[in-house]
């Protein structure tokens, strides 16, 4: 892998290239979540169509399971029985479509099992973004190995991208990841599971800046930013995902995606609105982003 870069953009292999506009009468970009709500709006579902909204894309969802939940952790969970699951995604890919599928929470091995048979029948070349969602931003545990298996057999060799964080990352391939050339190894061993890119977050790792790696069959490359001091930053993970998934479905590169969503994160987190007592949501909606900018 290349030698990380001190940039606070894409570095790699190739340099990201900026995004052309687009007619403002292309059709809207349409993003199809299949995810769990978060009753206190940080994470999940609503993060996910606060997301798509913001950055002008049109959402649609398919709701996994229903969790008690605030800013301190989470408190219950209701999962969706399977055929519920299994129409709701059946009813909005034949009537509305999608331009991307994103997954975030999918709970047991039986649902994952059930996204996954419905995507493989149902999505066709649909780009999808997997958010393997393995425990919640307060520490509570969200799937079992049995679980990890099947997203990693059934769901990762249909991905356009992943998006682990490292200690998911790590679950998945056993690699330590301690420093960025760690999360471009990991990257790498993401790829023989079977997705065409990997990028694996390393907002747990150490230092004052943050570095996420974009693996792809191109190389590595590395998005950076200074570490913002701020206890605002439940739902980061599923807003990211939501926000590559938006791009791609609006004709974007995944490295352009993956560029425009970093930024709108860090932005995100800068504008929080300071609410909770705990890990606090992001600000979503608090500076109006372009579809194609988000400066």
């Amino acid at each position: 892998m290349p030698d990380p870069a001190s940039s606070s953009e894409a570095v790699g292999q190739q340099e990201a290239s900026t995004p052309s506009p687009v007619s403002q009468e292309k059709k809207i970009a349409r993003v199809l979540v299949i995810a769990g709500s978060d009753s206190s709006a940080g994470a999940g579902i609503q993060a996910d169509i606060k997301t798509v909204a913001a950055l002008g894309g049109y959402a649609t969802t398919a709701i996994t399971a229903v969790t008690a939940q605030d800013t301190t952790g989470v408190h219950a969970v209701h999962m969706i029985p399977l055929p519920v699951v299994r129409e709701q995604i059946a009813r909005v890919l034949a009537d509305i479509g999608a331009d991307a599928i994103k997954t975030g929470m999918l709970g047991p091995a039986a649902t994952a099992e059930t996204v996954a048979q419905m995507l493989d029948q149902r999505a066709g070349n649909i780009p999808l973004v997997v958010d393997p969602v393995m425990v919640a931003k307060g520490g509570a545990p969200l799937i079992d190995d049995e679980a990890v298996a099947v997203m990693t057999t059934r769901l990762f060799p249909l991905a356009a991208l992943v998006t682990p964080n490292a200690p998911e990352a790590t679950r998945i391939t056993g690699i330590k990841i301690e420093t960025e050339d760690d999360l471009a190894r990991a990257g790498a061993q993401l790829l023989n599971l079977g997705p065409k890119a990997a990028l694996v977050k390393g907002g747990h790792l150490a230092g004052d800046t943050v570095a996420d790696a974009l693996v792809t069959a191109d190389g590595a490359y590395f998005f950076r930013a200074p570490r913002i001091d701020t206890k605002s930053t439940h739902g980061t993970g599923c807003t990211l995902a939501s926000a590559i998934a938006t791009g791609i479905a609006q004709g974007m590169s995944v490295v352009d995606a993956v560029g425009r969503a970093h930024k709108y994160v860090q932005k995100a987190i800068a504008d929080a609105p300071g609410l909770g007592r705990g890990h606090g949501p992001l600000g979503h909606f608090r500076k109006r982003y372009s579809m194609w900018d988000a400066t």
